[in-house]
């Protein structure tokens, strides 16, 4: 995580010489465990590659196959229906039925109220009864990435004054929204 938020801040500020040791130290990772999972008898890192080559030549067949997707808006629709046909290929017949899509739980609170928002949206689902959807609609109209930061900087600040941890708050706020909205839908089904 730490090799991760080190890399993700030479992107920030575009420090490419720095960037590319923060990369060194991300890949060291990378090529470290795949060794200790070739000495354990599970893959190499060869397989590791093999892997994410399949992978992008799967989900790029307007880059790397015959598909014509001449939009951003019809390349990434395309892209999800691919990782929904993934999914639903490996889903383990034991594993619940859920609205949302199994998110890394060591995903920072942001990223992950981001991500559950995304699928919100996609699935046209309501928003919790605690949000305002005008809010929202009104915040998004003029919020560039300086007002998008002040923003979050405001509500970091306030937290802080108010002694409560943001992190934890937006991460159990979020999970609480997960649960009201898949209370709903198997209420409605």
């Amino acid at each position: 995580m730490e090799e991760c938020c080190e890399l993700l801040d030479t992107i920030d500020r575009e420090d490419m010489e720095h960037m590319r040791e923060e990369l060194g130290d991300v890949l060291l990772q990378v090529i470290f465990h795949a060794h200790l999972a070739e000495e354990s008898g599970h893959f190499d890192f060869d397989s590791v590659a093999a892997e994410i080559n399949e992978k992008l030549i799967r989900r790029h067949p307007h880059v790397f196959g015959d598909a014509s997707l001449d939009t951003s808006e019809k390349v990434l629709k395309r892209w999800e229906q691919i990782k929904a046909e993934e999914r639903n290929g490996t889903a383990r017949e034991t594993a619940p039925s859920t609205l949302f899509k199994d998110l890394p739980p060591q995903l920072p609170a942001l990223l992950f109220a981001r991500d559950v928002y995304k699928q919100i949206e996609r699935k046209q689902l309501p928003l919790p009864e605690s949000v305002d959807p005008g809010r929202i609609a009104a915040r998004a109209e003029d919020l560039d990435e300086i007002g998008a930061g002040a923003l979050l900087f405001e509500a970091a600040a306030a937290c802080h004054r108010a002694g409560v941890d943001p992190e934890s708050a937006l991460r159990r706020f979020t999970s609480a929204a997960i649960r009201e909205l898949e209370g709903s839908s198997t209420q409605r089904s």
